[in-house]
């Protein structure tokens, strides 16, 4: 009976293994992964820099303990500073208790050094005058009043002549004039009148005749109506003033002043003319003394 081959080298053939022989010993396999790639030819190591840790930045609050020390010391110096500071302070604040607890003979004797002292400073004061006197320029008792000539003399008779009316004047002024019908204006108005008048440098007055001086008065007297200086007067109130006559008409035409109050009088009205001749005539007669008498 023929045999069939199924082609199974195992079975038949030249490949065929013989349960005799003997088996091959095994290769040790290692478990590092075969690469497929050529293996590369040795090379050098190659030295890779590292780089270099970076500095740490000062978190916010930390204080070296260097620095530390040294802010721990400056402390320390300030406040030993400040503390002698107080104690000198306070020191020199409290009274010296030496005189308040000293015996009664080391009063005496403390009292008698400062007497001392206080003499030896006087006569040293003294001297030092003394020395001191022949160096210095006489001191005049009195000042002697420069002497007047006869012209200053007779211009200031003449000034107070004018002003306490006792001479007759004419020069630049100006002429007030108040009409009055319904005897509406009183003696405020006058009074108003003199005083802007003075301030703006009268140097001569005259109302309704009468001659205006320091010490004219004006009133209101019942049955009487105005009285200047005793002496009744009537509408139309007159006044005649020498002085600077430009300087007088805006004294009597400022707003609200002398012509605008008696405009807003019933029926009164003023009215102004400059001049560079006005006269005025009227005169004061002089006063009598009662108390003073010459001298000499």
């Amino acid at each position: 009976m023929a045999v069939t081959s199924t082609g199974d080298p195992s079975e038949s053939g030249p490949g065929r293994k013989s349960a005799s022989d003997p088996k091959p010993d095994p290769v040790p396999v290692s478990d590092a992964p075969v690469s497929d790639a050529p293996s590369d030819p040795p090379t050098s190591p190659v030295v890779v820099p590292v780089a270099s840790e970076p500095t740490p930045s000062p978190v916010p609050g930390h204080v070296r303990p260097g620095r530390a020390r040294t802010r721990r010391a400056l402390s320390l110096v300030l406040l030993a500073g400040l503390g002698f500071a107080a104690v000198a302070a306070t020191r020199s604040a409290q009274p010296s208790f030496g005189l308040a607890t000293a015996r009664p003979d080391e009063l005496a004797a403390t009292l008698g050094a400062i007497g001392a002292v206080d003499r030896s400073l006087a006569a040293r004061e003294q001297q030092l005058r003394r020395e001191a006197e022949p160096m210095m320029p006489p001191v005049p008792t009195s000042v002697p009043a420069p002497a007047a000539g006869p012209d200053e003399v007779r211009r200031e008779a003449d000034r107070l002549a004018i002003l306490t009316g006792m001479v007759p004047v004419t020069g630049s002024g100006l002429e007030l004039t108040i009409q009055d019908p319904h005897r509406a204006v009183d003696a405020s108005i006058l009074v108003d009148a003199l005083q802007e008048l003075r301030d703006a440098g009268a140097e001569a007055i005259e109302i309704a005749g009468v001659r205006a001086v320091v010490s004219t008065y004006v009133a209101d007297e019942p049955g009487r109506g105005l009285v200047v200086d005793g002496t009744s007067i009537a509408p139309p109130y007159v006044l005649r003033v020498v002085g600077d006559a430009h300087t007088l008409d805006q004294a009597m035409r400022i707003p609200g002043g002398v012509l605008d109050t008696v405009a807003a009088r019933d029926g009164a009205q003023a009215t102004v003319r400059t001049s560079e001749h006005i006269e005025i005539r009227a005169l004061r007669p002089a006063p009598s003394p009662r108390y003073a008498r010459p001298a000499g």
